[in-house]
């Protein structure tokens, strides 16, 4: 395949080589100049995927130096091949993946049906007194449900089109003990409190008739210790030398799945597979905790498990996708004949949270980490994002769910504490590559410190309390994205980063965008690097059109806090 470098001028870059790997060892290879476009050179060289993985680098001769290229960026130094470039042989997540705005749903706080109040109260739940009964964290929380069931999805499902999502992914609906349900009790049916395997049908029929996709939510790390394997299988779990079972995070109710065994992956193919098929039809999963997923002690089957419900995946249906949960770093699980994707906590909650979080947050740590969230600046967010994305394939940041929150984090609103900035966050997670993820009621300006508080129920009977500002903020922003090829297949170049403002390029072959995000007001800014003489139309955010110099350059006003976008002739 052919790759390529563009030079931007006066950078005095006079000769390019590519570095790239093969069987294990670096091979270097010229690359030669193929065109002259907007000022820019671009070099181009030749790229054999001769192993499944290919990495590659670039080393630049300029006028000051050698430097080398990677992508972490341009250094004067030696960087660890771990950045470097990916050419991946793969399957990759489907081509729809790219396109996707996908929309989290909790069933039991989402909306219900008529039938859900007829339904039999099991022993180990608690009936919320109405629909919008406060939620009130504790050790019983878990076990209050407000009768959300998936025929009370069905009928909602319009106001997911309405926003602009095309993708619907839910919480587990397995029967549990729990209103969360990552305690299995069973994989071969549909909670009854949900309406059952029926109910499932007729929501993916009418998400169907929408053009809308569901993906299922999978626990694969543990079931619960009500699930018939935990007293018909033992060989399925991790026992102890005192006879107990080893569990997820020492809750005993949640026994921990030990992989060694060809039973259990034999049992799990089967269930990957039997909720893609008709008539339940769904596109794909997410796969709980996948970071712990087959590692315990000195086991570490997570690669082989990986692939083997990936394998299942792509058997039943060529374009299904799997997305795998990971809090932190996900790097080096990725980019293999496995997961798709990830969802990137650590690659874009956490920086965007520490860049635009407000002036108190009501809530210590963020998924566990005991430490208050920092504040830092946009020099850090593109930091902290470069980091995580030099670690990884381009495509694995693409198809990498990219969120502000959610069911087991703070609400967006709580973190940033107003809807200014939230409208910040729903710019960089609409602009940024990778697949943007909604968690139902961010739109309409919900709060929530925790992960129970954050589980409130769609206020349906409330419209008053929406904030419709938010809620078309959400939709002009989702609207652009699907309209703009560049935000959902453009490359990203970031251009300015300081304190309180960021500003970055998306291209693609058919549009290049100019994106600007900022917290507060900023001053006046000075850009460089940008077609000479042009004059960029604003699509989103309401600014003047933008003059470029002869020399590149122009000024922007530091507007805040503020979301503006600007399409290059």
């Amino acid at each position: 395949m052919s790759v390529f470098v563009r030079v931007p001028r006066g950078t005095g870059v006079s000769r390019v080589h590519m570095r790239w790997v093969r069987d294990g060892e670096p091979v270097f290879t010229s690359l030669k100049v193929d065109r002259q476009q907007n000022g820019d050179t671009w070099w181009r060289g030749e790229l054999e995927a001769h192993n499944p993985v290919t990495r590659y680098r670039f080393l630049l001769g300029t006028t000051s130096g050698v430097r080398w290229l990677t992508a972490f960026g341009l250094t004067a130094y030696d960087v660890p091949d771990s950045t470097d470039f990916q050419l991946v042989a793969y399957p990759p997540a489907p081509a729809w993946a790219r396109d996707a705005v996908v929309y989290q749903i909790f069933p039991d706080r989402y909306a219900r049906s008529p039938g859900a109040d007829v339904r039999e109260t099991p022993d180990w739940a608690v009936r919320a007194s109405s629909w919008d009964e406060p939620v009130t964290p504790g050790p019983d929380a878990t076990r209050v449900v407000h009768g959300g069931d998936l025929d009370g999805i069905a009928r909602r499902l319009d106001h997911v089109t309405a926003l602009g999502a095309d993708t619907v992914y839910l919480t587990p609906f397995f029967p549990a003990r729990s209103n969360h349900r990552y305690d299995a009790a069973a994989f071969d049916r549909v909670d009854p409190l949900l309406g059952g395997d029926r109910a499932l049908e007729r929501l993916s029929s009418a998400a169907r008739e929408r053009g809308l996709r569901l993906i299922g939510d999978l626990t694969t790390n543990h079931t619960g210790d009500t699930h018939p394997w935990f007293a018909e299988r033992p060989d399925f779990y991790y026992s102890k030398p005192d006879g107990g079972h080893v569990s997820w995070l020492d809750v005993p109710s949640l026994p921990k799945l030990n992989w060694s065994g060809p039973e259990l992956r034999h049992e799990f193919r089967a269930i990957v597979q039997k909720w893609l098929a008709e008539p339940y039809g769904l596109s794909g999963w997410r796969i709980d905790v996948a970071n712990m997923t087959a590692r315990f002690g000195a086991d570490d089957w997570n690669h082989e498990v990986a692939a083997l419900l990936c394998r299942a995946v792509l058997d039943a249906r060529p374009d299904g996708l799997l997305i795998a949960e990971h809090g932190h770093d996900a790097t080096g699980d990725l980019d293999r004949d496995g997961w798709h994707g990830t969802m990137n906590y650590a690659g874009f909650t956490r920086p965007v949270w520490c860049w635009l979080r407000g002036e108190s947050v009501p809530f210590d740590g963020f998924l566990g980490r005991p430490e208050d969230l920092p504040l830092l600046g946009a020099e850090s967010l593109v930091a902290t994002m470069t980091a995580f994305g030099s670690q990884m394939s381009w495509r694995s940041w693409e198809a990498s769910w990219q969120l502000l929150g959610s069911h087991d984090t703070a609400r967006i609103r709580t973190v940033v504490g107003d809807s200014e900035r939230q409208h910040v966050a729903a710019g960089l997670l609409f602009t940024l590559p990778g697949t943007p993820m909604v968690f139902a009621g961010d739109e309409l300006g919900l709060t929530g410190g925790g992960n129970e508080s954050a589980r409130v129920p769609m206020p349906w009977n409330r419209p008053d309390t929406w904030d419709t500002t938010t809620l078309g903020r959400y939709r002009d922003l989702i609207a652009l994205r699907k309209s703009a090829p560049a935000l959902r297949r453009g490359g990203l170049r970031w251009v300015h980063a300081d304190g309180d403002i960021v500003v970055f390029l998306r291209e693609s072959t058919e549009q290049t965008l100019l994106v600007l995000a900022a917290r507060a007001p900023a001053g006046q800014i000075r850009l460089a690097g940008l077609p000479a003489q042009a004059v960029l139309e604003n699509l989103y955010g309401g600014a003047q059109p933008l003059h470029i110099e002869s020399d590149g350059s122009t000024v922007i006003d530091g507007y805040g806090p503020t979301v503006q976008v600007w399409a290059l002739p």
